[in-house]
């Protein structure tokens, strides 16, 4: 008999999506060694340079436009899974897809990407499609496009998200808060001075980190570094620039004229350590950096959060007391000096975030996915019909 087959899908747009897969694939393993895991970019499946061109036209949207995309996410935040705008969305590359898993005969499929999920859910709930469906939202805000009533189990990251779900007709049996799903090294207990120290930073000075996403998003980087740089003030800082190399080499006067310690880094793997090694994170509000420093109770400054799910991130964040929203370059530095002068405030939020986000995020999510497998008969046999 072959082991459990799990086929995972996500998305390049945003790598927030795909951090959420690879966090449960690596859970997934650590409890279950025998798994075989597929990992799919969905729209790679159909064609490369589509898929392409999508990710750059919404990377250069969220960078550009903001307000566009914000509008965008807002005037489909309440569309119904039968409206006609899901209706074409679910026709895309609709066989091609069938056809693929039933090659596999995957018994679960997860998805981490809302597009893909809505697909499978519609041929789950039409009778097309008979394996155990599971989706991960990897915001803490509902949408339409993550709500379709064939997913068999709904992996949240809040409170909230889950009752938002409810409101909107799904069954609450079929959703787990087991918080967003960053990858088990997060919840790794780490040394802050050794964390520090392997940096080449100072030990006694208060430290911020820097990070603009992967493809560097955030807005006013050289600025920031610029003012922690050269502050009259015992504080250093780490800035991550992703794989926005133009930010990466504007900051070499910034760097060569620092007065405070500065580390620049580009694309990392190690992100646990450098929040191990700081005292605030400023950053975009992205679902998978906000869990990351949530499960290391890292307090936040969300600076000038983009319209849609990322605003609502932020205001999730802001609600719990685990950091504040920054929507002007005057209040980001008057965040940044109160922190720096109120160290209870620091700790105040630090507490916030424990009580909300416990950690194992990723463990508690596969033991929910794993629990809906063993509850469900067994679909090898039965597969999907490709003929749909």
């Amino acid at each position: 008999m072959r082991s459990m087959r799990v086929l995972v899908f996500s998305a390049t747009y945003g790598a927030g999506h795909i951090m959420a897969a690879e966090a449960l694939i690596q859970a997934l393993k650590d409890i279950k060694p025998s798994v075989e895991v597929i990992h799919e970019d969905f729209m790679g499946l159909y064609n490369n340079a589509v898929n392409r061109m999508i990710r750059i036209s919404y990377i250069s949207m969220i960078k550009c436009a903001p307000k566009l995309w914000g509008a965008f996410y807002q005037s489909t935040k309440d569309l119904t899974h039968d409206s006609i705008f899901q209706t074409l969305i679910n026709n895309i590359g609709r066989k091609q897809l069938i056809k693929y898993i039933y090659s596999l005969q995957p018994d679960l499929i997860i998805c981490t990407y809302p597009t893909i999920s809505g697909l499978l859910a519609q041929l789950r709930s039409i009778g097309k499609l008979n394996i155990p469906l599971v989706t991960v939202i990897t915001d803490y805000t509902t949408h339409c496009q993550w709500i379709h009533p064939g997913v068999d189990l709904y992996i949240v990251g809040s409170p909230q998200v889950r009752d938002g779900l409810v409101e909107r007709g799904i069954n609450s049996k079929s959703i787990k808060v087991t918080g967003i799903p960053v990858s088990p090294n997060f919840d790794r207990i780490l040394n802050p001075s050794e964390a520090r120290q392997s940096l080449g930073l100072k030990n006694d000075r208060f430290t911020f980190l820097i990070m603009g996403g992967a493809y560097g998003v955030l807005s006013n980087v050289k600025w920031m570094c610029k003012y922690i740089a050269n502050t009259d003030a015992p504080i250093q800082g780490i800035v991550v620039c992703g794989k926005d190399q133009r930010l990466y080499r504007s900051l070499d006067s910034v760097i060569e004229e620092a007065s405070n310690p500065i580390v620049r880094l580009d694309f990392v793997n190690n992100i646990d350590v450098l929040m191990t090694a700081s005292d605030v994170i400023i950053t975009k509000a992205g679902g998978l950096t906000v869990s990351e420093a949530l499960t290391k109770h890292l307090p936040m400054i969300i600076f000038k959060p983009i319209p849609g799910q990322e605003e609502n991130n932020a205001n999730y964040i802001e609600a719990i007391g685990a950091g504040k929203i920054a929507y002007t370059q005057q209040e980001l530095l008057n965040f940044i000096k109160e922190l720096i002068e109120n160290r209870h405030i620091i700790e105040r939020m630090r507490s916030s975030s424990a009580h909300a986000f416990p950690g194992h995020s990723a463990e508690r999510a596969v033991k929910a996915i794993l629990n809906l497998i063993y509850e469900m008969p067994s679909t090898r046999s039965a597969g999907a019909n490709p003929a749909v």
